[in-house]
């Protein structure tokens, strides 16, 4: 499967890449390409824990079931505006 991997603000200048393209095995978790990428890209793996993770824009949790030609937006999580 290909899977397109979309990262945000302070996530994009850690890995110098705003998208990612990414072959994972059939039925693969986002935990699992969340996994890959923290092993690759070391430098996000004090983030983990705060990142949003998106599927086609929506708002899903790591347990989600990837599939082929999905795409995965990774953000920091969003703060400011006025309370």
């Amino acid at each position: 499967m290909r899977i397109r991997v979309k990262l945000f603000a302070t996530y994009r200048e850690l890995v110098g890449a705003r998208d990612l393209l990414r072959s994972v095995p059939d039925g693969v978790r986002l935990a699992d390409l969340l996994d890959g990428l923290l092993r690759e890209y070391p430098r996000l793996a004090g983030h983990r824990d705060t990142m949003l993770l998106a599927v086609n824009r929506e708002f899903v949790e790591p347990t989600e079931r990837l599939r082929d030609g999905d795409e995965v937006a990774i953000m920091p999580p969003v703060s400011g505006g006025r309370p």
